[in-house]
């Protein structure tokens, strides 16, 4: 258990870094193609890492949902909740891309 909580805790510094190493690219002036090419690089790795992360907060959650509605299955509702807030980490990566695009010029 311990070594999962590092490993979420890490994946989310790391995938921190790479949206707000995105964000600097995309706020870049000027018309110099090397920086639409780092932001829509950037635009990628977001939307990449944040679908990586949520598949991978899915696949856990889904998995612990699977074992607790075996057992009782009038926990649906709340199931569904958790699972979708695990979604919720891939649409906020795409949200991320989306800004950063609307960014180059």
């Amino acid at each position: 258990m311990r070594n999962s909580l590092i490993g979420n805790v890490l994946g989310s510094c790391i995938l921190s870094f790479f949206v707000m190493a995105g964000y600097v690219w995309a706020q870049t002036t000027g018309t110099d193609p090397a920086n639409a090419g780092r932001a829509f690089y950037a635009a990628a790795l977001s939307t990449g890492l944040a679908a990586l992360a949520a598949g991978i907060a899915v696949a856990y959650v889904g998995a612990a949902a699977v074992g607790a509605l075996a057992e009782k299955p009038e926990l649906t509702g709340r199931v569904l909740i958790f699972v979708g807030l695990a979604e919720g980490i891939a649409i906020y990566g795409l949200i991320t891309s989306i800004m950063i695009l609307g960014r180059v010029q």
